[in-house]
């Protein structure tokens, strides 16, 4: 099984994978930068370079990136969306000398505009600056619905891709939290939702899995991460999402509350509830 966690760089590349060794995970997610702002460290390739060496050694990975929150693809201020399609070209170029595989982004928000026009925005951005000849693919995230949030439903996520004009350069990062509170209820019918994903977008476009309680219920629009087992999904959710035979083989990354050591007795729990 893949499992991993939130992992800071702050300290490069080689001691976050380190890092990540340290609390039994085999993969992890970073943030390309400040998740707050925009500020960035240049890149060490002495670093990166010892850091694919260990990954070779424990045959590590994917490598996940995350997309700092600062960025809106849906938003209707140009400053906003220069900044937004800036960050992301020179992210993605950076991404692909460290061999990270996927870029998890969040769809944005429209702002008041509506779904339609948030759908179309983000759209002409992934079409401005994804060509599909990069190596590392970008992930739209299953959103909850706060707010003007765009990117809830299978559909949505759908029109998105396609409006690019190359769909096929793009992939899906299903969050467990987000999925039950857009009204997905994995819960009772995990088997359903899939097929329902299957249907609109293709199972083989849901290629890493955020692996989160959630702290509200089905259909609550929120966005509110808990512990594993002390959330409204609780463990037995969590075991059939892990051991599903369309899930099991994709990476599994933890958002969860407490850090470092939260993570590790975590990753501990689901290594326990994974089927042979």
């Amino acid at each position: 099984m893949r499992i991993g966690a939130f992992i800071s760089i702050s300290r490069g590349y080689e001691r976050a994978l380190k890092d990540a060794l340290s609390i039994g995970a085999n993969t992890m997610q970073f943030f390309t930068r400040n998740p707050r702002g925009s500020a960035v460290k240049a890149l060490d390739e002495r670093d990166v370079g010892k850091m694919e060496e260990l990954r070779k050694r424990e045959n590590f990975g994917p490598l996940v990136a995350h997309a700092p929150y600062t960025l809106n693809m849906a938003t209707n201020k140009k400053e906003t969306a220069d900044f937004t399609m800036r960050v992301l070209r020179e992210d993605l170029e950076k991404l692909e000398k460290v061999g990270t595989e996927y870029l998890v982004i969040h769809p944005g928000s429209h702002l008041g505009d509506g779904i339609e026009a948030g759908i179309d925005r983000i759209s002409a951005v992934l079409k401005e600056v994804v060509t599909g000849k990069e190596r590392v693919m970008v992930l739209l995230e299953t959103m909850a619905g706060m707010g003007s949030e765009v990117g809830y439903t299978f559909e949505q996520l759908y029109d998105i891709m396609d409006m690019t004009g190359t769909p096929e350069a793009f992939g899906v990062c299903a969050d467990t939290c987000h999925l039950y509170g857009a009204g997905y209820d994995i819960k009772e019918h995990l088997d359903e939702v899939l097929d329902e994903f299957d249907k609109i977008l293709g199972l083989e476009k849901l290629r890493i899995v955020h692996l989160n309680d959630s702290k509200f219920g089905l259909g609550s629009r929120k966005d509110r991460h808990a512990n594993l087992g002390e959330g409204t999904l609780g463990l037995e959710t969590m075991k059939k999402v892990i051991n599903h035979e369309a899930l099991k083989d994709r990476a599994f990354l933890l958002e969860t509350p407490g850090g470092m050591e939260n993570y590790k007795k975590e990753i501990e729990v689901l290594k326990k509830l994974r089927e042979k």
